[in-house]
């Protein structure tokens, strides 16, 4: 147990996940995961004097089970003295997503029937954290994810055929975003909660192949592991950090690179690197963007499939609320308004 601790301790320091009088909001579900985590930040918050609030979203996607682990994770922020802040998902679910409201009252039984796709369900939750984040002035968000976790994105990123940034998978810490579990595994989070004699609720669609997530978990890892590696969990995670490695490599030198042009020119664009050229556009995209969220792989080929044309007439690229001119040597990159 205090070797778990002293782990978790060990990779915040190495990290910078947090500083002292660091102010953090926990994504706590009532799950094994988050249970642990709010535990083990529970118990380390004074030696820190880290000030904690807790955050849970009842999606009603279980129906009486979704409001069970609302009440659950209520009488846990009860136990340790923290404040929670709770979003209830309406019925039906509003379009586009509903505006984000702490509670603390326990609302009726509600069935929600439909099925959320796992990016709606994921954007709902960063969504309301960061809400509740800011709306307290909060320094941090924590969520649960653990090395468990980490092979399954690898997996399903390369399945979506990702490229560097995405096979690097998540990280410690990514802007407001921290994950202290990270590099604890399922089964060390499961003998953590034993041995503390805590309790959490179980959620029995994990074991349904709903979503692609729970395939790789179900179907794909213990496939891979019976006929190809046993290791193949730790293989996958050594693959994340050497490519975590690399991609930071080439991204620090297409961002020297793209410092260089200032501006954007087809001559100067091709001349660089293919793997460059991409790295360098997306440097641009995010100084207009400013974010890269739902920039993919096929925007960026689009792009450089229109800045290599022959033709001689303007070519035109409108993609995610930006809009890229090329004017003979000259490429623009605005919002489409």
């Amino acid at each position: 147990m205090k070797n778990l601790i002293k782990t978790i301790q060990n990779a915040a320091f190495q990290q910078g996940l947090w500083q002292r009088g660091s102010k953090i909001v926990l994504g706590v579900s009532g799950g094994p995961d988050s249970v642990c985590m709010l535990d083990i930040m529970a118990k380390i918050a004074p030696k820190y004097d880290l000030q904690l609030i807790i955050a849970h979203i009842n999606y009603g996607l279980r129906g009486k089970d979704s409001d069970k682990d609302e009440e659950f994770v209520r009488k846990l922020a009860g136990k340790y003295g923290i404040q929670i802040f709770t979003l209830i998902l309406p019925h039906p679910p509003a379009k586009p997503h509903p505006a984000l409201r702490a509670t603390l009252s326990l609302k009726k039984e509600r069935k929600i029937r439909k099925i959320h796709s796992e990016n709606e369900l994921r954007n709902i939750r960063y969504e309301f954290f960061e809400k509740v984040r800011k709306q307290n002035k909060l320094d941090l968000i924590a969520v649960a994810h653990n090395a468990d976790d980490q092979v399954e994105t690898f997996l399903m990123r390369l399945i979506r055929g990702a490229g560097l940034q995405g096979l690097s998978g998540m990280k410690y810490k990514n802007e407001k975003i921290i994950r202290p579990l990270l590099g604890i595994s399922r089964k060390e989070i499961l003998g953590y909660l034993d041995k503390t004699n805590r309790t959490y609720r179980a959620d029995r669609t994990n074991a349904e192949n709903l979503f692609l997530r729970n395939k790789i978990r179900n179907k794909l890892i213990p496939y891979l592991k019976k006929n190809f590696n046993p290791g193949i969990k730790k293989t996958i995670l050594d693959s994340a950090v050497s490519i975590a490695d690399d991609y930071s490599l080439l991204s620090d030198i297409a961002e020297k690179e793209a410092e260089k042009m200032k501006n954007l020119s087809v001559k100067k664009l091709l001349n660089l690197h293919p793997s460059l050229q991409k790295m360098a556009l997306l440097n641009f995209i995010f100084k207009i963007k400013g974010n890269l969220k739902d920039i993919e792989s096929a925007h960026v080929e689009e792009i450089l499939k229109a800045v290599k044309s022959t033709k001689s007439k303007n070519q035109i690229v409108i993609f995610k609320g930006l809009k890229l001119t090329r004017k003979g040597d000259k490429i623009i990159i605005s919002h489409n308004l």
